[in-house]
């Protein structure tokens, strides 16, 4: 079964209609990232890479890796803004990856049909027998999320695991992105943005979720979750003695009182 308990839709090479976008799918799978919690740890980004580059395309090049001028390709990249001021000062980690667009350019630009959006689920792919790297897709998405794989002389860009998420091979738990596998926050998602009831649907509602650069109109899939307010300072002194000498101990204390009565 594939990742929605359904008989997996096997993945299509190429297009029946080269740089022509499909109707409209009723499944739109994509993610859904918490830009509250995301720490910057940059494990997706990491085990990414590490899926693959042996998974569904060419190897995700290095060279020079360890070296003064490395150079490669990522499906997937974390950056770091400070925003706000003074108390509302943080740090905004940003994971930025393919949005797979419903009104996708990258599909209509590419002269090959190598780029292509599917009909039944709505992921973006590039078939990479068919690109000539001529770099006209990077060029039209305006969220960077393409990148030219040096060794390979192809566009390379997030698939959405798509031989993770359809395999039988994988128990259930696996059946998703390799980046929503390993994030230790839970801050990547994955489901059907196309289906109002789906858990990253509801999820996007009830906090907000929002397009990134929607004046660009490419109606992307993939949303964000946008970093909750900060709490107010509580500027009351605390004393811990007489927190300690308190009847009824909360907190820290409640901890320690209990832990001690198990203790004997």
């Amino acid at each position: 079964m594939g990742w929605n308990g359904q008989p997996p839709l096997k993945p299509k090479l190429g297009a029946s209609n080269m740089t022509m976008l499909p109707e409209a799918s009723a499944i739109k799978l994509g993610l859904v990232i918490d830009l509250d919690i995301c720490v910057g740890c940059q494990a997706c980004v990491v085990n990414c890479k590490e899926w693959n580059t042996s998974g569904y395309g060419a190897p995700l090049s290095d060279a020079d890796a360890y070296g003064a001028a490395p150079t490669g390709a990522w499906l997937n990249r974390v950056h770091a803004y400070e925003a706000g001021t003074g108390a509302d000062a943080r740090t905004v980690h940003f994971p930025k990856s393919c949005l797979h667009c419903e009104d996708a350019p990258c599909v209509t630009v590419c002269p090959t049909g190598a780029s292509f959006k599917r009909a039944e689920d709505g992921i973006v792919l590039v078939n990479e027998d068919w690109c000539i790297g001529c770099g006209l897709c990077a060029w039209s998405c305006p969220y960077g999320a393409r990148e030219m794989d040096p060794a390979e002389g192809v566009m390379k860009k997030c698939t959405l695991c798509v031989d993770r998420i359809y395999n039988d091979n994988l128990p259930t738990e696996d059946q998703v992105p390799a980046c929503v596998r390993t994030c230790p926050t839970n801050a990547r998602h994955f489901g059907d943005l196309g289906d109002p009831n789906s858990d990253v649907s509801q999820m996007v509602t009830a906090r907000g979720g929002f397009d990134l650069m929607p004046e660009q109109n490419t109606k992307p899939v993939n949303k964000y979750l946008p970093p909750r307010p900060r709490r107010a300072a509580d500027d009351t002194p605390v004393s811990l003695l007489s927190m300690a000498q308190d009847a009824t101990p909360t907190g820290f204390w409640k901890w320690v009182d209990s832990t001690l009565e198990k203790l004997g």
